[in-house]
Order: C-alpha cells, then structure tokens, then sequence
C-alpha cells in the first residue's frame, strides 16, 4: 500500500549516501591534527567509493506500506540521534557509537510462548525476504523524519514462538554493558532500556523487525544490529539493539514511562492532542529542512491511522495516550 503526500509536507532532495559518508571521512583524515600523519593518498583512499565495506549491503525486495515522500538524508539520520546508552545528546550517538560491539549477536524470543529459543543474527537474517520500507517517523522533542528501514514484519519471529493463550503483552529489552556505554550513566533513565507493546501491536503487519537503512546493515548509532521500527508511535517505542523478546500476561514496564508516567504513556500513540511535557504535538518540523522550514500539522497516529487506527476502537485515547 502507499500513502498519498500530505498537503504541506515538503522536502529537500537527498544527498546520495556514498557521496556524504565518504566526504565525511576525507574531511576527517585531513582536518583533525591527531591524524595528520596520514599522507595525502591515504586520505584519498578514505574520500573514495572502493572504502566501503561491501558486507554492509543488504539485499531488499521493495516492502508495502512505503510513504510515498522522499527519505531523509542519511546524513541527518544518521548523525542526530536518541540513543542515551551512548550519550543523551543528540550528536553523541554518532561520535560514541563507533567501537560498539555487535558481532556475534543473539536476541532471544521467549516467556509465554510453546517454543523459545534464541537466534543469532545469521538466523534472524534468514528468517523472511527482507523488505524496504519507507516509514515516516514522529519524535515527541517535535521533529520528524522519513527513513528506508530494511526488515520484515515482527509477527514472522513471534508466530514462530507460538504465543500461548497467556501472552497479552511482548517486552522488549536492549543489550547494555557499561563497558562499551560509559556516558549512559549521566543520562537520567534506568538500563537496560526496555520498551512493550500489546500483543495485537506487534503482531501488526507495519511493526517491523529492522536489521538495516538505506541499503546496508544498522549503523551502531541507529541500533544496530537488531531493532524494532514501529511507525505510528513516538520514536522511543522503537527499541534498538534488542537481545530479548518475552511475551507476558502483564503490561509490561516501559523505561519512559518509569521515568515520567505522566507524560510518557504505555501506548505512546502519535497524538496532536496530547502533548508531551515540555513539548507540544501539534507541529512537526522535518529534520534535514533548517529552522526556518514551515512546521507540519501533526496526523494522528502519524498519518498511519486507516491501518492501525481499530486497535483502539472504544479506548480514550487521551486517558490511554
């Protein structure tokens, strides 16, 4: 299915991957004095195409559900991220993330289910053809964007498990080691971080088990190597650097919810009527188009509401924001 271009939503053209990443990496090699060492052909070497690594590529066969509106540059995805295991700035992630370790990796799929078991990346690889999708996304701080997630839906791993009578709920929890995540400490929040959804939420067709963006595999500040994608709530709903999934019978606890249940709800359901202590939900600006770009109305369940709008038939959704 693909969505029709809201009225008002503009965008920038994109700047092809290869050509910023590698200017990024020649700009680097020549402008820090710590590696002026380096002779100018190896700079070179940095600012060329051949330094990427061809074992991040992921093969895609295009996914439905796909925004019909542009991506955002990865360059703005990339390098402007909520990621407070690496740091709660938002540029810290991308400058802390680098020597992260995600390989050899397992998530685990278990709690009220017939068969659990834990999977390796390799395995998790393997399980569907992988999709792209292109989703737009809402963070409660007011800006938006729109990313080519890789991934296939989350209901493959879980109808795999069987969920048993039981499982109303699935918990998701994130990998933390203070080792390799040491500015994770003066964050203000609790870890490992932890996320939940109800059971009709992530068997839904458009929450998306995402191992890659733009082509290639999770870069480590976007959660790398494993993560959810779930496009009609706020971004923190989308865990990243997942190593269980449990099923329960109990609404699970959530890491922003613990810190400010007020403001920060189970649900966490995109909403221009309930705002986000100190942040209104009623505007939207796009990352990647300046301060001066015109604000975007905010659509309920960020435009995504004639597909996933009769999960709540009947609840207030103020009350259950």
């Amino acid at each position: 299915m693909v969505f029709k271009k809201s009225s008002g939503w503009t965008h920038e053209e994109v700047t092809p991957k290869e050509v910023y990443f590698n200017r990024r990496n020649f700009l680097a090699a020549m402008g820090v004095a710590g590696v002026a060492a380096l002779a100018g052909r190896e700079a070179w070497k940095l600012a060329t195409p051949a330094a990427a690594d061809p074992q991040a590529k992921l093969p895609f066969v295009p996914g439905p559900y796909s925004t019909t509106e542009k991506p955002t540059p990865s360059s703005d995805v990339t390098h402007y991220n909520n990621f407070y295991e690496f740091g709660s700035s938002k540029s810290g992630p991308s400058r802390h993330a680098g020597n992260f370790v995600t390989s050899p990796w397992s998530a685990s799929v278990e709690g009220e289910v017939k068969n659990p078991r834990k999977y390796s990346m390799p395995e998790i690889l393997k399980l569907a053809t992988l999709e792209e999708r292109i989703y737009r996304h809402r963070c409660v701080e007011g800006w938006s964007i729109v990313v080519p997630w890789i991934g296939y839906s989350l209901s493959t791993i879980l109808k795999l498990a069987e969920p048993t009578p039981k499982a109303k709920f699935v918990a998701f929890e994130s990998y933390y080691s203070p080792a390799q995540m040491p500015w994770a400490a003066g964050s203000g929040i609790s870890f490992p971080y932890v996320e939940g959804l109800r059971l009709d939420e992530a068997m839904h067709p458009l929450t998306l088990l995402s191992v890659g963006m733009y082509g290639e595999k999770l870069p480590n500040q976007d959660g790398a190597p494993v993560r959810i994608v779930v496009p009609w709530k706020y971004g923190y709903k989308s865990i990243k650097s997942i190593v269980k999934i449990r099923l329960v019978k109990d609404q699970p606890p959530t890491t922003w919810n613990n810190y400010g249940p007020s403001a920060y709800g189970f649900y966490s359901n995109v909403n221009p009527d309930v705002d986000t202590v100190p942040w209104s939900q009623r505007y939207e600006h796009r990352l990647g188009q300046g301060l001066f770009a015109r604000p975007i109305p905010t659509h309920i369940f960020n435009g995504y509401g004639d597909l996933v709008a009769s999960l709540y038939k009947g609840m207030d959704l103020r009350k259950y924001h």
